[in-house]
């Protein structure tokens, strides 16, 4: 049995009017900046990982303008390359990568294994603060000139021109990886240290396999794309053969510890999601989970698994046949665990007493956007079709529906899912409904024509291009300009439900886990007496009320 390590002194009796007292700003903006509580620090990251979405979206909302026509009057081509450099930039770096764990992680990790707070506190908020750095720092070079060499930062193009602002936009992502780290670092201690009595690793829930599996590749490889940015900045500075051949250096270099990291870290943006589905599922199908060690296990995998795939970006870059042999093979490997599932999602729904509740139609959004996102990753595994539509739109949709359509619609479930117990109030049912349809019916519109796009050889990073693409153009930006709608629905009526009379009581959705034993909002100090774990997260067969701790 697992107990905690520091002493639990039960407090007096919390309200859910206090609770929420707690969680108000009116209690000083000092005590905000300050505090070392997981749940306000959780909506600190909140507020700052949703400036930074707006801003690229702002950036993704003038591409998608300028590629209306074909040839792209409404920006020049340097602006456009500034353009999609800025949304890659801020959507992979501050916003995919950091948002599940730094904001429903932080919040829900401690709640969810029955301890008061993450291991380390003021690690905690020094991450969310170094974050703060690193973003600002983004800002600065976005609106002094902006970076040109897309998201990626290539050699020759990062290393050589004179007139973009390399250094200081790298020195920003190597700040905001510290975040990442420590955040990291944070979750695996908790996880290992803070569980509640008799809250062994199989009776985890699925959503805190997931972070764990992703506070490892965080801590793995993160550090890789620092020492690559640092190596940048030493060939940029003083001259250094690292990557430039004319210096002695190898041109490929970069290029593999660049996806030594960026292909590990699509599994930091998607793998909390999957975690919020399995959460989900379970709930909104009133069963229990379909093969539990299965799900657990194939986080771990896809954790492990994802570091030997880097090649399969660099099939045209000059490595061998054989090792592109071998990295075509391990790409269909790393599917596997992902299959696994979405097969186990797929026999959790049957048969259950499913409703299509908000969080539940997000879910569902998220393993039909996914699932395409995992089947086309498996046609570019294949080498004949990855060198045919390299460096094309299909990539682009590719990406976009792994990341935008697998982990933002994972992120909006479960915004969905905890918003009652983060404030204690409900949101408009109506409203959110109709905002994930939306959102569905306008990714698909406007990432659809993109494969299209793709095979028929339209490259990306053009800010013109012929006239015979106009029409599935035209159908792309359609589709954006709803999605967009869809994505302001949720800003309006959650800030609007935080002014409502709705409550929503400790537990609205009738779910398991210990996360729905407390107040909602929860009390600063989580549980009032130690919970004690008796059995598994998803016992919905035991109790339609969720009831599986006692004190």
């Amino acid at each position: 049995m697992t107990t905690l390590t520091t002493p639990y002194r039960p407090q007096a009796k919390v309200t859910e009017t206090t609770a929420e007292n707690y969680l108000n700003v009116a209690y000083g903006v000092k005590s905000w900046l300050l505090t070392t509580d997981h749940k306000r620090i959780g909506l600190l990251y909140l507020m700052s990982v949703t400036v930074m979405f707006f801003v690229g979206g702002v950036a993704a909302t003038l591409i998608r303008l300028n590629l209306l026509t074909p040839h792209g009057q409404l920006v020049t081509a340097d602006t456009y390359n500034k353009l999609f450099s800025a949304h890659g930039i801020v959507m992979v770096f501050f916003f995919l990568v950091p948002v599940v764990p730094t904001v429903l992680g932080n919040f829900m990790l401690p709640l969810m294994i029955g301890a008061r707070d993450l291991a380390f506190p003021r690690l905690n908020l020094a991450s969310w603060y170094i974050y703060l750095v690193g973003a600002f720092l983004m800002l600065l070079v976005l609106f002094s000139g902006g970076v040109d060499t897309g998201w990626t930062f290539y050699t020759p193009f990062s290393s050589k021109a004179s007139h973009t602002n390399v250094l200081p936009a790298v020195t920003a992502i190597v700040i905001a990886g510290f975040s990442s780290i420590f955040t990291g670092l944070n979750f695996v201690v908790t996880v290992h240290r803070l569980r509640a009595p008799g809250l062994t690793w199989f009776r985890l829930p699925l959503f805190v396999w997931s972070l764990y599996s992703t506070s490892i590749i965080m801590l793995l490889a993160t550090p890789v794309l620092a020492m690559l940015f640092v190596l940048l900045a030493i060939e940029r500075l003083w001259g250094v053969g690292i990557f430039d051949p004319a210096l002695d250096g190898d041109p490929l270099l970069f290029q593999h510890l660049f996806w030594f990291y960026s292909h590990p870290a699509v599994y930091i943006m998607i793998l909390p999601g999957m975690g919020i589905v399995s959460e989900i599922l379970p709930c909104f199908s009133r069963k229990n989970i379909f093969g539990y060690q299965f799900i657990a296990f194939s986080s771990i995998s896809i954790a492990v698994i994802g570091f030997l795939v880097w090649g399969h970006h660099m099939f045209v870059a000059g490595e061998s046949v054989y090792a592109a042999l071998v990295f075509s093979l391990l790409s269909y490997l790393v599917a596997v665990p992902s299959a696994i599932k979405v097969f186990n999602w797929t026999a959790t729904l049957y048969k259950g007493s499913v409703s299509f509740q908000t969080p539940m139609l997000f879910a569902l959004g998220f393993i039909g956007l996914f699932t395409i996102g995992g089947l086309t990753g498996l046609m570019l595994a294949a080498l004949g079709l990855n060198i045919h539509v390299h460096d094309t739109y299909f990539i682009v949709a590719h990406f976009h529906f792994i990341m935008v359509g697998g982990m933002v619609m994972g992120y909006m479930a479960g915004l969905h899912y905890w918003w009652p117990k983060m404030t204690g109030k409900m949101y408009s049912e109506w409203w959110a409904r109709l905002s994930a349809l939306i959102i569905f019916v306008g990714f698909i519109l406007t990432f659809m024509p993109q494969f299209i796009l793709g095979y028929l050889g339209m490259p990306r990073r053009y800010h013109v291009y012929p006239a015979e693409f106009q029409v599935l153009n035209v159908l792309s930006t359609a589709g954006a300009s709803i999605l967009g709608v869809g994505y302001l629905l949720p800003f309006a009526y959650l800030i609007a439900s935080l002014f409502g009379r709705t409550r929503s009581g400790p537990n609205p959705w009738a779910a398991t886990g210990l996360e729905w034993q407390t107040p909602s909002p929860p009390p600063p100090q989580n549980f009032l007496v130690t919970p004690h774990v008796t059995c598994g997260p998803y016992e919905y067969a035991l109790s339609s009320e969720g009831d599986h701790a006692s004190s």
